[in-house]
């Protein structure tokens, strides 16, 4: 049996990589014609009606160098999709400047929300009038929204009574162009009428620490000063106002001394040093009269331990002591009937008597 011959493989020709890279650059260079032309025509229809132009002439492409072998073709991945050169491409309306859209009610009310911003109700005290309006500034400012924002995230929290005047404030006036001076102007209207102020006023001239602290009275007659500025020129007629305001024992240890109080922060720092040695001072007393009075209760009941020990031993010496009395002693003679009337016994006569009587 003869074996076949082994026939050695014939490899295949190599390909001209020179005419693969022209082949390629005359289809990027065709692609980048396209994008050209694309381009045009999109700011053609941005700047108005379009106007056909002739196209430019086409770039004389580098003759490719022929192949010696006849090349197979190269699939290429195709990386787009082509568009027709006379196509229309939909544009979106030329408008260039985009102008600020207003934040929608319903992301700034969650805004708002998450503040926690305190409810309004519209009491007649105008103190609390003024804290909300101070709170409600302070959040206003850290959320850094517009004066027309401000009014309406306000306005959402006014509930009840403060609820109905602003309904009567929107019926007289337009609220969507109200700045926030606007809204604070009418607010103090109807909360900080006058006859409130007067009132505020009076309490102002009138107001005396009684049983409070120094801290707590301060605090009040700082909320009363700020709606009364019109009584306090200066800071000598605050400090006037602020010592006639402590009470006697703590006014005099203030005003002790060769240099009065001047400023208000030094006239809070003297009562407050004053009060804390009136405390302490109280204090000590008191706890001088409770230990006085536990000496006096333990004398007192050791006193009675003693007369206590000592009474059996006087029952056992002198049995009539004490208000004791042998049984059968001094007792009452006579017998009483029910009604407490005393029974008439016949009496005895007595021999004697009798006779003496006959005699």
């Amino acid at each position: 049996m003869v074996r076949p011959r082994r026939t050695m493989p014939v490899n295949p020709p190599a390909q001209d990589l020179t005419a693969i890279l022209a082949n390629i650059q005359r289809q990027l260079q065709e692609q980048q014609q396209e994008m050209t032309l694309i381009r045009e025509q999109l700011a053609q229809q941005n700047q108005g009606p379009r106007v056909q132009e002739v196209p430019p002439p086409a770039q004389p492409v580098p003759p490719a160098v022929p192949p010696v072998q006849p090349i197979p073709p190269v699939a290429q991945p195709e990386v787009r999709q082509e568009i027709p050169r006379n196509a229309e491409v939909p544009v979106a309306p030329a408008e260039v400047q985009m102008q600020p859209q207003p934040v929608r009610e319903d992301l700034l009310y969650e805004r708002f929300r998450r503040m926690k911003a305190p409810e309004f109700e519209g009491p007649i005290d105008p103190i609390t009038a003024d804290n909300w309006l101070i709170d409600m500034q302070v959040i206003l400012d850290f959320m850094r929204l517009t004066e027309q924002e401000k009014v309406l995230c306000a306005s959402f929290a006014l509930k009840k009574d403060a609820r109905h005047w602003w309904i009567t404030v929107q019926m007289r006036r337009n609220v969507l162009t109200m700045s926030w001076q606007d809204f604070v102007d009418e607010f103090r209207a109807i909360y900080y009428n006058k006859e409130v102020l007067a009132a505020q006023q009076d309490e102002l001239t009138s107001f005396t620490q009684g049983s409070m602290t120094v801290m707590e009275a301060v605090k009040k007659f700082e909320q009363l000063a700020r709606l009364c500025p019109n009584l306090i020129t200066g800071e000598t007629e605050k400090v006037r106002l602020m010592m006639k305001m402590f009470r006697t024992d703590i006014a005099r240890q203030v005003s002790a001394g060769d240099s009065p109080p001047v400023t208000v922060s030094d006239c809070i720092e003297r009562a407050l040093r004053a009060e804390y040695w009136i405390n302490r001072d109280k204090e000590a007393r008191a706890q001088f009269y409770k230990s006085k009075k536990e000496e006096k209760a333990l004398a007192k009941t050791s006193q009675f331990r003693q007369s206590t020990e000592a009474k059996p031993q006087a029952q056992a010496s002198n049995p009539n002591a004490q208000g004791l009395r042998q049984p059968g002693k001094n007792k009452r003679k006579g017998n009483f009937n029910n009604q407490g009337q005393q029974r008439n016994f016949p009496q005895k006569r007595n021999n004697q008597g009798n006779e003496r009587n006959e005699n």
